[in-house]
């Protein structure tokens, strides 16, 4: 049977009533409470030891995404762990809670094609998260303006902006995920404690199994030991496995962003990278941009293959009133 209409007719009715519900709800609330208070105290603690460096530092205000204070971590660290926690908070009950509460056929009988439905939940949640960034950011800041007295350079907007966009493309990845176990699994305990293994085994058990992985594939040269050096091609391998991690894609193209002298995110030197370098030189944004734009690029990819993914499947699901 051929479908009548454009796939994406009452997408906008989706899309407002998800922005409406996960702004209003008190998940949702709690979430960007706690990111507001961490917030805070980051920058609170930070601003001492960024005040003695304001006369000399261009870029002062950009530590205040990566400065910490004894044990006080940075900002760009704990965006780094809260922002898949908040997006699998809004993802992982997006379908299966309309499966459990028989409400999805209903939905469906309107007309509402399934790609207007699972698009229009996606985009509700990112928009979510994009809003909570952008606060985030004014208040950062506005904080730093008020405590420090200076204002911030253009090309300082425009890097912590790019960071914060990096950062919602990292958000859209655990999003895109969360939705799809929401999609294959019945059981919203399922999906989130799914969900919250396979970020836990991404960000902190991967990187440590990396380098066993990298030297079974290839095996380091003895040659290389003997001066203490690494393999080349083992150190490629480990690499490109820790790029599988989006924690990792977000590191890199944060510290190409906010630490403006970075003249590479990889372990394996460039020296065409370095020739004519001055150490301690700051890039222009255009050359930060381009080195951050690879893991960018992959977190974009990421977002959209587990999207297509979730999409095919919803597609060929069953649907029983």
């Amino acid at each position: 049977m051929r479908r009548e209409g454009s796939p994406w007719q009452g997408l906008g009715t989706v899309y407002v009533k998800e922005l409406t519900d996960h702004i209003s709800s008190i998940r949702m609330l709690v979430l960007e409470i706690l990111i507001f208070l961490i917030g805070c105290v980051i920058v609170y603690f930070v601003i001492d030891s960024i005040r003695q460096t304001t006369a000399e530092d261009p870029f002062v205000l950009l530590k205040l995404f990566t400065e910490s204070q004894l044990s006080i971590v940075s900002l760009q660290f704990i965006l780094g762990l809260m922002m898949p926690l908040m997006a699998i908070a809004l993802g992982f009950d997006a379908v299966n809670s309309e499966h459990s509460r028989r409400t999805l056929s209903r939905i469906l009988s309107q007309p509402i094609y399934r790609d207007a439905l699972l698009a229009g939940k996606f985009l509700g949640a990112l928009t979510t998260i994009a809003i909570s960034l952008l606060c985030l950011w004014l208040l950062v800041v506005g904080l730093g303006m008020k405590w420090l007295g200076v204002p911030p350079s253009g090309e300082e907007v425009a890097r912590s902006l790019a960071f914060m966009g990096i950062t919602l493309a990292y958000a859209g990845v655990w999003l895109a995920l969360a939705m799809l176990l929401s999609i294959v699994t019945r059981s919203a305990a399922t999906a989130v404690l799914a969900a919250l293994g396979i970020w836990l085994f991404l960000t902190l058990l991967w990187p440590m199994v990396v380098p066993g992985i990298a030297g079974t594939i290839a095996p380091p040269d003895p040659r290389y030991a003997m001066f203490g050096l690494q393999d080349p091609v083992t150190v490629q391998w480990a690499e490109v496995l820790r790029r599988i991690s989006p924690n990792d894609l977000f590191n890199g193209a944060s510290l190409a962003l906010l630490a403006p002298d970075t003249r590479q995110t990889s372990q394996i030197v460039n020296l065409s990278q370095w020739q004519g370098a001055v150490l301690g030189a700051p890039l222009p944004l255009t050359e930060s941009l381009a080195i951050a734009w690879p893991q960018a690029v992959a977190l974009i990819a990421g977002v959209i293959v587990l999207f297509v993914a979730g999409y095919v499947a919803f597609q060929r699901q069953e649907v029983r009133a």
